[in-house]
């Protein structure tokens, strides 16, 4: 794999941190934005807030200064608020899509700017089974990640022909923070309903985001990829 400057947004926990732990891994020179914390060890971490365009403008300034323009954008960074679609309020709508849609556009915006000049990109979304297989409680967050499907394929349309993908990754349960909160009952509710009977590990979602952003997939773009055990299939 050739050597290239990626940037991972909200790549100081999670699936974020996994994802920049791979791509150091495999020898790439990688910046993480974080409102808070660190990422890996080998990353350049930048502080930026998605919503705020004049941050991540300066993020992008700062990466290109430090390690060249950045070639692979995942735009990985969001946030939930869960609740009964009754009980939710526009402001509970608004600021998850403004981070979760919203801040990859903005972030995808402004790494365009390199890429079509160098006529070569990698934009990968990291979207979510619930994007396409919905949930109760997440009106909010489901679409804002199924957003991501519309934009990776309009950017096709549009930048294709400059070397430039747009992929969106769709990860089902994972073993985070989050799951690990979970009672075992709970848990073992959720895997029955998995085809794989299990959670799938961080790397595993990292690893097909660094494939994508290989030489080796230049001719995929406008795919979703599920890394959810089964669970979406059909969607």
């Amino acid at each position: 794999m050739t050597a290239r400057t990626v940037l991972v947004t909200g790549g100081n926990r999670g699936i974020g941190h996994a994802i920049a732990a791979e791509f150091v891994a495999q020898g790439h020179r990688v910046a993480v934005t974080a409102r808070s914390g660190e990422g890996p060890a080998g990353t350049l971490t930048v502080r930026a807030d998605v919503t705020d365009t004049a941050a991540i403008d300066a993020a992008f300034t700062e990466i290109e200064e430090k390690l060249g323009p950045v070639e692979v954008v995942v735009a990985n960074a969001g946030i939930t608020r869960d609740k009964l679609l009754m009980m939710m309020t526009e402001d509970d709508f608004d600021v998850v899509v403004d981070t979760n849609l919203g801040g990859s556009f903005r972030v995808v915006k402004r790494a365009t700017k390199a890429m079509m000049k160098a006529r070569f990109g990698r934009i990968i979304l990291i979207s979510s089974v619930v994007g396409l297989f919905g949930g109760p409680g997440q009106v909010n967050y489901s679409s804002s990640k199924a957003g991501l499907v519309g934009m990776a394929r309009s950017i096709t349309r549009e930048l294709g022909s400059r070397g430039i993908t747009a992929n969106v990754v769709a990860p089902g349960f994972i073993e985070t923070d989050m799951t690990a909160e979970l009672s075992d009952d709970t848990q073992a509710a959720y895997k029955k309903s998995i085809p794989a009977g299990r959670f799938a590990t961080p790397t595993e979602v990292a690893r097909v985001v660094a494939w994508l952003a290989g030489d080796d997939a230049a001719y995929i773009s406008g795919a979703v990829i599920p890394v959810d055990g089964g669970l979406g299939m059909g969607h």
